[in-house]
C-alpha cells in the first residue's frame, strides 16, 4: 500500500507466532485424555444449559463458545464472572454444567462463581493450564491446557493460550454436534439469516406453492395456455396429463418455435416433454446451478418418490437471488 513501509522481519515474525500456536494445537491434541471426555459426558447428561464463563481474554473466548455450542445445538450462554457476583449467579440453575476457562486457573474474578456451582451441587468443568490451581482443584472435571509458551516473545500476552483454549471449545461442539446428529438443516435453523441461511435453503423454503402453480391440461387450447403463461407470470406453463402429473411444459421458446398456426394447437403439441424439476428437499443452490447451467429461469418442483409426478411447485431464478442464494 503507498505511503507504507514493511520492516523486513515483519512477515518472519507473523510466520513464528503462527507456527508457535501451530505447535500448542498439536500439544492439545496429543493431550487429549479423559478430562475432554468426561466434560463430554457432563454435558450431554444436563437437562439444562451450559453456562461458559472467563474474565479478560477469556471471556472473549468463552462467548464464542457459547455461541457456537447454542448455534450447533448444545443450549448455552455466557456469564460474566464480575456480573455474575452482582447477581447474575441467578442465571445459573440445578441442571446446568458451568465450563469455566482460566489460564492461570487462578483468576480471582471467578471465586463467586465456583462458590455457587459448589454450593448448589452444578457440575464444573475448569479448563486451565496448571493441574494444582485453585479452579482445577474445584472443578468436578479438569481439562488440561498443554504448558505451552505464548507467541507474543515476551511471555505475558495471550495467545498460544486463547488459541488453544478456543481450539477445544470448537472440539466439544462439533462432537457434541455429531454425537446428536446435527444436520446441516438442523444448522439453517439456527441460521435463517444471512449468507449462511442462504446457502443452506431449500427448494420448498422458497418455491412458489401449488396455489401458484401455472397449469394447463394436454388438450388445452392455446389461447387458454397463452392466458396462463402471461397470467403467472414466471413465462412457463406446465402441462399435466390425465393424473395430474406434469406432462411437459411450455415455455416463450416453445411459443416462437410454433409461431406459424400457433393458435390452432393445443398445449400437449407444443410442450417440451418430460422437462427438468428439482426435488423439494434439493439445495437452492443446486437448482441455481441447474438454471444456470440450461440457460432457464424457472424449475417445477417433483417429488421423486411420486411416481405421478404430480408437481408441488415451482421456483424461479428470481426468488434464489432474492434469498441471497449464490
Amino acid at each position: 500500500m503507498a505511503g507504507t513501509s514493511q520492516r523486513p522481519d515483519d512477515i518472519e515474525i507473523a510466520r513464528q507466532v503462527i507456527a508457535e500456536e501451530a505447535a500448542g494445537l498439536a500439544a492439545l491434541s496429543r493431550g487429549l485424555d479423559g478430562g475432554f471426555t468426561a466434560a463430554l459426558d457432563a454435558i450431554r447428561a444436563a437437562p439444562g444449559r451450559v453456562i461458559v464463563s472467563g474474565m479478560g481474554k477469556s471471556g472473549h473466548v468463552a462467548r464464542k463458545i457459547a455461541a457456537t455450542l447454542a448455534s450447533t445445538g448444545t443450549p448455552a450462554s455466557f456469564v460474566h464472572p464480575a456480573e455474575a457476583s452482582h447477581g447474575d449467579l441467578g442465571m445459573i440453575s440445578r441442571g446446568d454444567v458451568v465450563l469455566v476457562l482460566s489460564n492461570s486457573g487462578e483468576t480471582p474474578e471467578l471465586a463467586d462463581l465456583v462458590a455457587h456451582t459448589r454450593r448448589f451441587g452444578i457440575p464444573l468443568i475448569g479448563v486451565a493450564a496448571r493441574r494444582e490451581s485453585t479452579l482445577m482443584k474445584q472443578a468436578d472435571i479438569a481439562v488440561m491446557l498443554p504448558a505451552q509458551p505464548e507467541a507474543c516473545g515476551i511471555g505475558v500476552v495471550p495467545t498460544t493460550s486463547t488459541t488453544m483454549t478456543l481450539a477445544l471449545g470448537d472440539a466439544l461442539a462439533i462432537a457434541l454436534m455429531r454425537g446428536r446428529g446435527f444436520t446441516a438443516e438442523d444448522f439453517r435453523a439456527f441460521h435463517p439469516g444471512g449468507k449462511l441461511g442462504a446457502r443452506l435453503a431449500r427448494v420448498r423454503d422458497l418455491m412458489h406453492g401449488p396455489a401458484e402453480l401455472p397449469l394447463v391440461a394436454r388438450d388445452a387450447p392455446m389461447a387458454d395456455t397463452l392466458l396462463a403463461i402471461t397470467g403467472a407470470g414466471f413465462g412457463v406453463v406446465g402441462v399435466t396429463d390425465a393424473d395430474g402429473g406434469l406432462a411437459g411444459i411450455v415455455t416463450d421458446g416453445d411459443l416462437r418455435r410454433h409461431m406459424e398456426g400457433l393458435l390452432d394447437h393445443v398445449a400437449g403439441e407444443v410442450m417440451t416433454p418430460a422437462p427438468r424439476t428439482i426435488r423439494p428437499d434439493a439445495l437452492a443452490a443446486e437448482a441455481l446451478a441447474q438454471m444456470n447451467a440450461r440457460k432457464i429461469t424457472c424449475l417445477f418442483v417433483v417429488d421423486d418418490e411420486d411416481a405421478d409426478r404430480r408437481p408441488l411447485g415451482i421456483l424461479h431464478i428470481h426468488d434464489c437471488l432474492r434469498a441471497g442464494v449464490a
